[in-house]
């Protein structure tokens, strides 16, 4: 790889032992995509909740903050993935005081550090989203993609060493998604079916995510007949990446960098493959369970705007969650902050629901909780999190908002 002045500096130690270790680790990087030079980044967004850390992880973190001030700081705002605990809610799901002093323990470390805990994976939506054309190193796929395609901003995935790495250095390898000719549409989908609401976004998602099957795939939907809000390209982008791998997508005359069908393909673009209301159903009916006993019923992957969480008071509004279910909402700080002054937060809980602050459900110890909860079927209007969460042993159920709350008030899949 080319280096500069600087970045040579950097490897021969110059900046102290953190900022070579992490150059380092991003020349590595770089040779194994053939990226040719590194690109400067303005900001960081690093996925290392504690459940993927684990005890070693934490005491790497721990070592890089115990280096002198001046080599341990980020050089970029570096801002942080959601936790796995929420120590004001631990107990209540059961996650153990060990959970909690682990994550203790990382957050001293990234502050130390100089990361922002912002605890989010909706920064796009809260904390200072990029503009088009900003390279950034960002870690969360959901956040990725939503940045490479609704804002036209530039990030690989990055793995929650790359993100450290990328703070301390304020550059990334120039591979992937910082390069224009990877950044074109290599797939077209027609759409004949207009998703109604986050759901059927998500379902559209996974629909779309199942046909590209490639990190190196990217789809470009037409026949969107209105512009999509914020939130149903959240849900969307999310399963698309959850299902497929996929880093970003076109929307002709929505997404920025395809103004139209011509500016999203080099050259004709390819045969469309149509997406009808019978393809949205069978993402349904992948995960339906109707009468099943409903354990647990959740909000989140990705986190929940105000409007989303303004929407589930709304249904909770004068009924109560039955007692045999779990309802949670999870969203980032801020918006909890936001949520409590609004009296959201009280009217969720006053049904019975739980309102969780700077957690991911699937990142808080999912599976660990299923067990001290009894918990096996999950409820969730997230395909997403749907998607992900079989894996930690859960029977999950994909539906609408409405259905999703009406099941947590009856105690039954409805």
């Amino acid at each position: 790889m080319k280096l500069n002045e600087e970045e040579r500096a950097l490897l021969a130690g110059e900046g102290g032992r953190a900022r070579q270790w992490a150059i380092r680790h991003q020349i590595e990087v770089g040779k194994f995509f053939d990226a040719e030079d590194m690109v400067p980044v303005d900001q960081a967004h690093v996925m290392a909740d504690p459940e993927s850390l684990g005890e070693a992880g934490v005491r790497w973190l721990s070592d890089i903050a115990a280096m002198p001030e001046a080599e341990r700081r980020v050089r970029i705002p570096t801002i942080t993935d959601p936790r796995g605990v929420d120590f004001a809610a631990y107990k209540r799901l059961h996650q153990t005081d060990d959970m909690a002093s682990l994550e203790e323990r990382a957050i001293r470390a990234f502050e130390a550090m100089g990361v922002l805990m912002t605890n989010t994976c909706i920064n796009y939506q809260t904390i200072l989203p990029p503009v088009r054309g900003e390279h950034v190193a960002f870690g969360d796929t959901g956040v990725v993609i939503y940045s490479n395609a609704v804002f036209g901003a530039r990030s690989n995935f990055e793995g929650g060493p790359s993100a450290i790495a990328a703070g301390l250095t304020g550059r990334t390898p120039r591979y992937g998604y910082h390069l224009d000719r990877n950044r074109l549409g290599t797939k077209l989908f027609e759409l004949r079916h207009q998703p109604k609401d986050f759901s059927e976004w998500g379902a559209l998602g996974a629909v779309v995510g199942k046909r590209s099957g490639s990190y190196w795939s990217v789809p470009v939907i037409t026949g969107i007949e209105n512009a999509p809000s914020s939130d149903d390209l959240k849900h969307f982008g999310a399963a698309l990446a959850s299902f497929g791998s996929v880093a970003m997508f076109h929307m002709p005359g929505v997404t920025p960098d395809a103004p139209t069908l011509a500016d999203a393909f080099d050259g004709p673009p390819p045969p469309a493959s149509t997406i009808t209301s019978e393809d949205i159903a069978s993402v349904y009916e992948g995960y339906a369970a109707r009468g099943d006993k409903v354990d647990v019923v959740v909000f989140s992957a990705p986190q929940l705007s105000l409007i989303e969480l303004e929407k589930v008071a709304n249904l909770l509004d004068g009924r109560q969650v039955h007692a045999g279910t779990t309802l949670i909402a999870a969203t980032s700080p801020e918006i909890k902050f936001a949520a409590d002054r609004m009296g959201l937060t009280r009217r969720i809980e006053g049904a019975g629901g739980i309102v969780l602050s700077g957690v991911c459900f699937y990142q808080s110890y999912a599976r660990e909780m299923a067990e001290a909860n009894g918990w096996s079927r999950l409820m969730s209007n997230s395909a997403k999190l749907v998607n992900i969460i079989g894996g930690y042993g859960y029977k999950p159920t994909l539906a609408t908002m409405e259905r999703c709350v009406d099941s947590a008030v009856a105690g039954k899949v409805l």
